[in-house]
């Protein structure tokens, strides 16, 4: 038997369609009874709640996601231990994985793992060595509750990336890993990474997909996916934006771009490059069943014909270049 997400990715690939992943989880939860600051992963292994988060997930397989991510997006250790969780790693996350598996059926359940909210040595306290302990505990229980691939998300650090593909490897080394990162600075991460030195660094990590997810709203992740489509490697790429940036509305978070908006951006990525694409923050099943309709019942989109607005992803590219010329010749000074 094969991957399920690698056979999805064979089939896209054959036929030139995208991939259709899910939009936000913690949303959904939050309009579900979720209290701010509460740890949605604990939601997993609780009887009268379990059913909430399988409601989550069987509202995005019913608008039309081939991919569903689990609710394990704070499951690391580091989180966890914010809530004296740390020693539930294992039993949260495979928890969270079973109830996606139950919804999915045939389709993907990727593994969701979020950024520790931790710095590395010497700015903070994080080793590498306890990055990729930390990343295998939560791999390990996500693996055992039946993931098909690891979705590694909203990264800012390089380093950071690499220790969680190396402790996915260690807890589950025949799963494919998808990887992406935030890109939430002026077009760069909070670490300083552009897209195009996401690319070059995250290929040489034999990953199944390379991408951006959540940020600052569409605009933005369309100028990451226009930048990283200059330099990609024959790898296929990841969008799922936010739904615009949050405001406050009645004591409420709400998120701005509509359904309609989202599935025009969908649209718009897709002629940029994407082939897997989806929402993040303030994405709805009814955002990702418009997406469904945009890529699916419409025509694509020329890029050529569109009328970019991608400054940022030039400016990107130009520094790129000027690093890379910097490079070269402190190597040949050297």
């Amino acid at each position: 038997m094969g991957n399920r997400f690698l056979d999805l990715l064979d089939r896209a690939k054959a036929n030139d369609t995208p991939i259709l992943v899910d939009g936000a989880m913690g949303t959904q939860l939050m309009a579900a009874g979720l209290l701010f600051g509460d740890p949605p992963e604990l939601w997993n292994a609780l009887p009268d709640k379990q059913d909430k988060v399988r409601a989550v997930y069987h509202g995005y397989l019913d608008a039309g996601s081939d991919i569903i991510l689990t609710n394990t997006f704070g499951g690391s250790p580091f989180r966890l231990k914010m809530h004296n969780l740390q020693d539930r790693v294992s039993e949260l996350n495979k928890a969270g994985a079973e109830l996606a598996r139950a919804e999915a059926g045939e389709r993907v359940v990727a593994g969701d793992i979020g950024p520790s909210g931790e710095i590395f040595e010497p700015m903070g306290s994080l080793t590498y060595a306890s990055a990729v302990d930390g990343f295998a505990r939560q791999a390990e229980g996500l693996a055992a509750g039946g993931a098909d691939v690891f979705w590694i998300e909203t990264m800012s650090d390089l380093k950071e990336v690499q220790a969680a593909v190396e402790g996915a490897r260690l807890a589950a080394p025949g799963l494919p890993i998808v990887a992406t990162m935030t890109f939430d600075t002026r077009g760069f991460t909070m670490m300083g990474v552009s897209p195009a030195d996401a690319i070059n660094e995250l290929s040489k990590l034999n990953l199944a997909a390379i991408g951006g997810n959540c940020g600052n709203g569409p605009d933005e992740l369309e100028a990451v996916i226009y930048a990283m489509n200059l330099v990609r490697q024959d790898i296929p790429l990841v969008g799922k934006s936010n739904a615009g940036m949050p405001v406050f509305v009645d004591g409420k978070t709400t998120y701005q771009a509509t359904p309609e908006v989202m599935a025009e951006t969908a649209r718009r990525i897709r002629a940029f490059g994407a082939t897997i694409i989806g929402g993040c923050c303030g994405n709805t099943p009814a955002h990702i069943a418009a997406m469904k309709d945009a890529l699916f019942n419409q025509p694509p989109l020329d890029p050529s014909a569109l009328s970019l607005t991608v400054p940022l992803a030039r400016r990107q590219e130009a520094g790129s270049e000027r690093r890379e010329r910097r490079a070269r010749r402190e190597a040949v000074n050297g």
